[in-house]
C-alpha cells in the first residue's frame, strides 16, 4: 500500500520502520529542524533521519494550513495516511489527500488521555493500564472514531521513557494489523464519556510538592522520566529525582525532611509515607545513586527539601 507517513520523534520510528518493510512509504512528513543542545545546533527529527537514510523523500512544514501543501501532498499519490507523534493538527483538506483516510496511532485507551503526552500523564495520574489506539482521522484532537485498541499493563517501576520504548514497538505492530484489515473494519465512534485530557508537560510539572503523598511524588518522579525530570529543591540547590520508590512508614518528621528510614537509609519525609530517591542528579552535575550523593553532600537527617514551587 502506498503510505504518506507523518511523525517526529523516536517513538515514531518502530512504525516508520515496519511501513518500510511492509509497504511503499511514499514520502514523509516530520517537523523542521529544531535547536538542541547547549550549542543550540539545528538538528533534523529522529524520523526525518531514518527517513533519508531509507531514501523517502522529507518534507519539514511548519504549518499545514498554506493552501499549497493538499496539492502538493496529493503529488504522492498515497493511498492512506499514517500518523505517529507527528506534533501538529492536520486540517480536513490535508486530512482527506488520502483515498482511504488518516490513521493516527496514539498512546492510550481513547478517549483517555487526548492530547500530546498521554504516557506521562497516565504514570502521573498512577495508572496501572493503558493501552494503544488506531483511529481514523478527524479535525479534533484525538477524536476520531476508533479502529482497533490494545490494552497495556504498567510495570510499577516503569517510567515514561520505558513505557514509550514499550509502545512504541507494540504500536508499529497494531498499525500493520490496522492496515491489513482496512478494508474489512468499521470505525467506532469514541464514547462521550470517560473523556481525560492529556497536555503537552511544562516544566513545572516536574516540581515536587513534599505536602502529597509519597506514592503520588513517586509517580510524578516516573511520569516526568525523561523530561521534564522531577526537582526536588535542597540544601545544596536544584537536586532532579528520576528514579524512587515509596515506603510506607510514619515520616517521623516535617514534610521535606530527611528522615533514617526503618532499614536505615535515609529517606524524604512527605506528608504520608517517606520518599526513598534511588537515581538523582545535582543540578549541573551527572546522574548518580542516591547513596553516592548523600556522600558527596555531606547530608545528615534533619536536613530540609522545600517544595520546588516555593
Amino acid at each position: 500500500m502506498k503510505v504518506l507517513f507523518y511523525g517526529t520523534p523516536a517513538f515514531a520510528l518502530p512504525a516508520l520502520d515496519a511501513l518500510l518493510r511492509h509497504h511503499n512509504v511514499v514520502a514523509v512528513v516530520t517537523q523542521p529542524d529544531r535547536p538542541a543542545g547547549r550549542g543550540q545546533k539545528l538538528t533534523p527529527s529522529p524520523v526525518k533521519v531514518r527517513a533519508e537514510a531509507a531514501g523517502v523523500p522529507v518534507l519539514q512544514p511548519e504549518r499545514l494550513s498554506g493552501p499549497e501543501w493538499p496539492e502538493r501532498l496529493r503529488g504522492f499519490i498515497p493511498q492512506v495516511a499514517v500518523v505517529v507523534a507527528f506534533g501538529q493538527l492536520l486540517p480536513k483538506a490535508v486530512l482527506d489527500v488520502p483515498a482511504r483516510g488518516s490513521i493516527n496511532l496514539h498512546a492510550s485507551l481513547l478517549p483517555r488521555y487526548r492530547g500530546a503526552a498521554p504516557i506521562a500523564w497516565a504514570l502521573i495520574k498512577g495508572e496501572t493500564e493503558t493501552g494503544l489506539t488506531t483511529f481514523l482521522m478527524d479535525e479534533g484532537m484525538d477524536t476520531g472514531p476508533i479502529l482497533f485498541q490494545e490494552r497495556v499493563p504498567i510495570g510499577p517501576d516503569e517510567t515514561a521513557g520505558d513505557l514509550a520504548d514499550r509502545l512504541s514497538k507494540l504500536g508499529a505492530d497494531l498499525v500493520l494489523k490496522t492496515l491489513a484489515e482496512l478494508d474489512r473494519l468499521t470505525p467506532v465512534p469514541q464514547s462521550r464519556g470517560g473523556v481525560t485530557l492529556a497536555p503537552r508537560l511544562k516544566k513545572e510539572d516536574g516540581w515536587l510538592e513534599w505536602s502529597e503523598p509519597a506514592r503520588v511524588l513517586v509517580n510524578r518522579v516516573r511520569g516526568c522520566n525523561p523530561w521534564p525530570g522531577a526537582v526536588a529543591r535542597g540544601p545544596t540547590g536544584r537536586l532532579f529525582i528520576w528514579r524512587a520508590s515509596a515506603l510506607d512508614q510514619q515520616a517521623g518528621g516535617q514534610p521535606g525532611t530527611l528522615v533514617k528510614s526503618q532499614g536505615g537509609a535515609l529517606a524524604i519525609a512527605t506528608n504520608d509515607g517517606l520518599l526513598l530517591p534511588r537515581e538523582v542528579q545535582p543540578e549541573n552535575r551527572r546522574a548518580m545513586s542516591w547513596e553516592e550523593f548523600l556522600r558527596g553532600s555531606r547530608l545528615t537527617a534533619g536536613a530540609r527539601f522545600e517544595g520546588s514551587s516555593a
